[in-house]
């Protein structure tokens, strides 16, 4: 059967990973990559866990100051989270 519409290869893969549910999933993927960038390398070299689930990012530091220090910018952290990502992915952050 011949599509009387044809798309790019980009809107393809994004249909696809719609349709599979994945879109998200790559999303946080990248998110999690991009931490150093997101927070600078002071803290990111602080950082011995992060994960995502279910809209929660949880981290793990390994100092108290730059926790703290976190905890004061957690609001703005989570709308440059989120800024990067392209969609509200993140709508909170557990600092641990």
């Amino acid at each position: 059967m011949r599509r009387s519409r044809t798309i790019s290869l980009a809107e393809a893969v994004q249909d696809y990973l719609k349709e599979m549910k994945l879109d998200g999933k790559l999303r946080e993927t990248g998110i999690l990559n991009s931490w150093e960038e997101i927070v600078g390398k002071a803290i990111a070299s602080r950082t011995t866990q992060i994960y995502i689930r279910d809209g929660i990012m949880h981290v793990k530091l390994s100092s108290s100051v730059v926790r703290n220090e976190l905890l004061m910018l957690r609001r703005s952290l989570v709308d440059k989270i989120n800024e990067k990502a392209g969609a509200e992915i993140i709508k909170d952050i557990v600092l641990r």
